[in-house]
């Protein structure tokens, strides 16, 4: 029994064996991997659990073992030569041999294919040849493969690689690149205290920043929330600058104040200000209408206003101006406001990026006002703004105005066109609900309905993608699946993402991405990997794409809880499913910014609460990373609020993401004959975009995942929605 218990596992077995030894550090498992590695020694299996035993050796502190595994393993694992080759030079270097550990990082630089590694080489380059008193070999390596280097660590090695040469004007302007260039980076706080050697070392000699400079680091400060640093670098900047840079330093100082949210100081200051530069006066006068909304006073903005258009009509910060106070005015729901300052911002900024959500403002509000006229406003939409984010909405709407009219094909046309060009919108859903009515459906497009949407420039649509990696991308695939097979996840990914970088395949690469983070158990990340490597596929087909990639852009990770509680409050587990994903995308140990925590991300407050209602004996904040308890109170929750607004899902999801007072305000905002037309009323875009995200994303869950109707979306018995593998 002895001897088969210590027998090595199959080469199928030895990625679960390297994964368990990975995730359970036991001596037992270290063992299991030494004797799989012993029982393969000409096979590349073999090779890979000496890499893995290798990475775990380094980790450990373990040099000399991580060395002597990696010289066995090199000769069978030269498709990741240079990933072999690195960790050796890391252990190379660990134990003092320079000479080794500069060799070893060499073989990275002539890799057969270029390596990820390099800038890293690089760097480990730089440091051994420091330690053997070669300063300039340094700086000459790190120069040769400067463009591989991650910033700002590439800047401050060369820089510490200058300083030790005795070259320290070069030193001061790799440093005064961290410093003013980055200032919230890591190593920028170590790049200032340099400087300051520096310039006593130097004297006369020292490279004194430029006033631009300087004022690029305060405006970093700024953007990076810095707020006060900002003000008092900027105050101190500005009488050291010239015009325009003097009043750009002015202007900003005050909007720190701003961003401080000291309103009423930062407003003496901008309407005291007295600017020669038209560009920063007419951010003055914008800065000037955001403080008015704050204070609420329609006076100073509608001043500020109307000097942007007599002084400045042309100039950007008066569009921004405009759609601020239009914005402020439709948080109001004063239409006889908002409507002139939107139309203003398309007909004088028609160009303008902003011009086709702001005429869309105009039409919506007409076709609340009088849904017939409205036709004419989202024709007019399509035709100028054929790219515009809310053309789903305005063929959505116009098909509406159709049904009204009883021109059941025209509207068919217009939900047609709707699924087939946004196959994955909040508004693709709502029309293939409407394609569902049996008039709509057997109706025919009539030609003058073609022939209108045919003449629209719409965006070209991707139909399909291909998930066949072509002679870039196969390599590096094969190189990810090797070090991923040595559990070497994160490495993997190193590949993976220099190859998003390279090559041509997105979404190919995206889906090797997902695949490694579900192996990880990061299911999250994988969803991050779909968004940042392949952002446009949304706009494909599920029919087009492997239903791997979309179980991996759309896990059900916590599946049995999402049943359960789903059935336990009648709720329809795809809806519930959906919100995880929009809330944290599935990370359990999720924190927001307004400190809401878990799957559903639910505020410690309102956890205390909803635990009394929902049952739980006890409730402690650290239970929401748990997710069976998270995903018990979110689906509680949700139920509760949909309860409150009398059915309405739509109205439950905008209170989830806003709150319930201002939801409950909306929805007196109109007597809306649909929920399409509430979720297109609310005015904060986030909220807005999130519930049309939701609502998409459960109608996606429903088709991978069970057989229920697609919609309408209402609580739904869970023996209508059958989840099935």
């Amino acid at each position: 029994m002895a001897a088969a218990l210590a027998a090595p596992p199959p080469a199928a077995d030895f990625e679960a064996l390297a994964r368990r030894r990975r995730a359970q550090p036991t001596a037992e498992n270290h063992a299991a991997l030494i004797r799989y590695a012993d029982a393969h020694p000409d096979d590349t299996s073999g090779a890979l659990a000496l890499l893995a035993l290798a990475y775990e050796d380094l980790l450990a502190k373990r040099p000399v073992e991580a060395a002597n595994r990696l010289h066995g393993a090199a000769q069978r694992l030269t498709a990741i030569s240079d990933y072999v080759a690195y960790l050796r030079a890391l252990a190379q270097f660990d134990l003092s041999d320079d000479a080794g550990a500069l060799q070893s990082a060499e073989t990275v630089f002539t890799s057969r294919l270029p390596s990820p590694l390099a800038g890293q080489a690089a760097i480990l380059s730089a440091r051994a040849w420091m330690r053997a008193g070669q300063p300039q070999e340094a700086v000459a390596v790190l120069q040769r493969h400067y463009d591989a280097l991650a910033q700002p660590g590439g800047d401050l090695a060369l820089a510490r690689a200058f300083e030790a040469a005795q070259d320290l004007v070069s030193a001061a302007a790799c440093y005064q690149r961290v410093y003013y260039r980055r200032p919230l980076a890591p190593g920028a706080g170590a790049a200032g205290e340099a400087l300051a050697r520096l310039k006593l070392a130097l004297g006369a000699a020292y490279p004194a920043p430029s006033p631009q400079s300087m004022l690029e680091r305060a405006t970093e400060l700024l953007e990076g929330g810095e707020y006060a640093l900002a003000q008092r670098e900027l105050e101190s900047l500005a009488p050291l600058l010239s015009s325009p840079d003097r009043d750009l330093a002015l202007v900003e100082a005050g909007v720190a104040r701003y961003r401080l949210r000291q309103d009423l100081t930062a407003t003496s200051y901008f309407q005291s200000l007295r600017l020669s530069s038209a560009d920063a006066d007419a951010q003055r006068l914008y800065y000037l209408v955001e403080c008015a909304r704050r204070l609420k006073n329609p006076d100073i903005l509608r001043t500020a206003l109307d000097q942007l258009a007599k002084r400045y009509p042309a100039s950007d910060w008066r569009l921004r101006a405009i759609i601020a106070a239009a914005n402020y005015y439709l948080l109001q729901n004063d239409a006889a406001s908002y409507v002139p300052l939107f139309q203003a911002c398309y007909q004088s900024f028609p160009n303008a990026d902003q011009a086709a959500g702001c005429h869309w403002k105009v039409a919506f509000a007409q076709y609340l006002q009088d849904r017939a006229a409205a036709a004419e406003q989202f024709e007019q939409h399509l035709r100028q703004y054929p790219r515009s984010e809310k053309t789903p909405a305005a063929l959505y709407f116009l098909g509406r105005i159709d049904e009204t009219n009883s021109n059941w094909g025209a509207a068919r046309a217009c939900y047609e066109e709707i699924t087939h060009r946004f196959p994955n919108s909040y508004y693709s859903v709502v029309a293939r609900s409407r394609l569902r009515d049996p008039v709509i459906g057997r109706s025919q497009p009539p030609a003058s309905a073609q022939e209108f949407l045919a003449s629209l420039r719409f965006p070209r649509t991707t139909l399909r993608a291909d998930f066949n990696p072509d002679q870039t991308t196969k390599p590096r695939l094969e190189r990810a699946r090797l070090l991923s097979s040595a559990a070497l996840d994160e490495y993997a990914e190193i590949e993976l993402k220099y190859a998003a970088e390279i090559g041509r395949q997105p979404q190919v690469i995206a889906l090797e991405l997902a695949r490694c983070a579900w192996r990880a158990g990061a299911p999250e990340r994988g969803i991050r990997y779909m968004k940042r490597y392949a952002p446009g596929y949304l706009s494909l087909p599920l029919e087009s794409a492997p239903q791997e990639f979309w179980r991996l852009a759309f896990p059900l990770p916590y599946r049995a809880a999402v049943e359960t509680y789903s059935r336990a409050n009648d709720l329809d587990p795809c809806l519930l499913a959906a919100l995880i994903r929009q809330e944290s995308e599935f990370d359990p140990k999720a924190i927001s910014r307004a400190r809401a925590y878990g799957l559903t991300q639910v505020l410690p407050g309102t956890g205390r609460l909803l635990s009394r209602r929902a049952g739980l004996p006890y409730f402690k904040p650290e239970l929401l990373f748990q997710p069976e308890v998270n995903i018990r109170l979110g689906a509680f929750y949700i139920k509760s609020l949909i309860l409150q607004f009398d059915g309405s899902v739509e109205t439950a999801l905008a209170a989830y993401n806003a709150g319930k007072n201002r939801a409950a305000l909306w929805r007196t905002w109109g007597q809306f004959r649909e929920p399409a037309e509430f979720v297109e009323v609310i005015p904060y875009s986030e909220t807005r975009n999130y519930v049309q995200t939701v609502l998409r994303n459960a109608d996606i869950y429903r088709r991978l995942y069970t057989q229920a109707p697609q919609f309408p979306f209402k609580s739904i018995h869970p023996d209508s929605a059958v989840l099935h593998p």
